[in-house]
């Protein structure tokens, strides 16, 4: 049956096709950055850049339009980005103001037309325009976070922009109009530790902070501005949140995390759920970055100890482990990303 009739077989009948498309990962060992076809399950790894990052690879995206490829990372320039079809295009240019230090976060605006990096030296934060390239570096926050610079997510109407740091209040919110705008209150509840990861759910109504200390994990109401802490899950994360994500249908929420099992998730509807069961096979080590598949059909995270990948069938709980990829990471990962649909 040739592809287009399929799909509109599935179509009359309620379903779609599953997503393919690349998941990226990066990691602490050289070329820091792999990036694997994806159809159900690992494909071939690309060739890697013809210029590799610096250094230990710590946060990757790809664009709205799945045209680029960000890598942030140890070392000068600190983050890194890439042409992408099906395979690395040649390096674009470094931004002529570099990012202050590692960069912890990575992030394009919805529209592409934007592309922010926390980092970890002041400014913290720096915001670029892009377009096929770097852009000039926005002028800085009027009111900076105080420290080290980690996960940053723009709002899904790319109006407000966030950031996890180290030191009170831990996560900071900007108004963001290609400019940054002057910075909202903190919440009334801070997270209780170092934010390492932040995202908006995909209505834009609640932003959570994966942090440090227990509860490991904060989710509060978003209307331009934070509203009252959710209570926090029954049965918590078992270690330090350094990975966030909602389901792209916002259903579900995802904690990678320091302890076994490595990674949580819970469902959510203005509020945590009761934990969905473990996977049979949990991931080796220390949960990192974690993101689903456009679909939510699969779920991945980044973790320590190989495979440094490990990725799920996911339908309202975890499916058996798909195989890993013939050509593992190299050494510990950091952050994972499936490209757009």
């Amino acid at each position: 049956m040739d592809p287009n009739t399929l799909k509109a077989l599935q179509g009359a009948a309620g379903g779609s096709e599953p997503y393919t498309g690349d998941i990226a990962v990066a990691y602490n060992g050289s070329p820091f950055i792999s990036v694997y076809t994806w159809d159900s399950g690992f494909g071939t790894k690309y060739s890697d850049p013809a210029t590799l990052p610096s250094n230990q690879g710590l946060r990757v995206a790809f664009s709205p339009d799945g045209a680029d490829l960000a890598v942030g990372h140890e070392d000068s320039p600190y983050v890194s980005v890439y042409p992408w079809s099906s395979g690395f295009g040649t390096k674009y240019a470094n931004p002529s103001t570099l990012p202050g230090g590692n960069c912890w976060g990575v992030a394009f605006s919805p529209d592409g037309a934007d592309l922010a990096v926390g980092h970890s030296y002041s400014p913290y934060i720096a915001a670029y325009a892009w377009s096929s390239g770097f852009g000039t570096k926005y002028s800085n926050p009027s009111t900076l976070p105080p420290d080290h610079g980690y996960g940053v997510a723009f709002s899904p109407d790319g109006a407000d922009l966030a950031i996890g740091h180290d030191s009170n209040p831990c996560v900071s919110v900007y108004p963001w109009s290609s400019g940054f705008g002057t910075k909202y209150s903190d919440p009334s509840t801070l997270p209780t530790g170092t934010g390492r990861s932040v995202a908006f759910s995909p209505d834009g109504a609640d932003i959570a902070v994966a942090h440090q200390t227990s509860p490991y994990v904060s989710v509060y109401p978003w209307s331009s501005g934070f509203g009252t802490k959710y209570s926090d899950p029954s049965t918590l994360p078992t270690g330090v949140g350094r990975g966030v994500a909602f389901s792209p249908n916002g259903a579900d929420i995802a904690v990678g995390h320091t302890t076994s099992p490595y990674i949580s998730v819970y469902p959510w509807s203005s509020g945590f759920g009761t934990k969905y069961s473990n996977p049979s096979t949990t991931p080796t080590g220390s949960g990192k970055g974690v993101t689903w598949t456009p679909d939510g059909a699969d779920i991945a995270v980044a973790h320590e100890v190989s495979p440094y990948i490990s990725v799920y069938p996911w339908s309202s709980g975890f499916g058996t482990k798909y195989s890993d990829p013939s050509t593992l990471p190299t050494n510990n990962a950091t952050d994972c990303a499936f490209s757009p649909a």
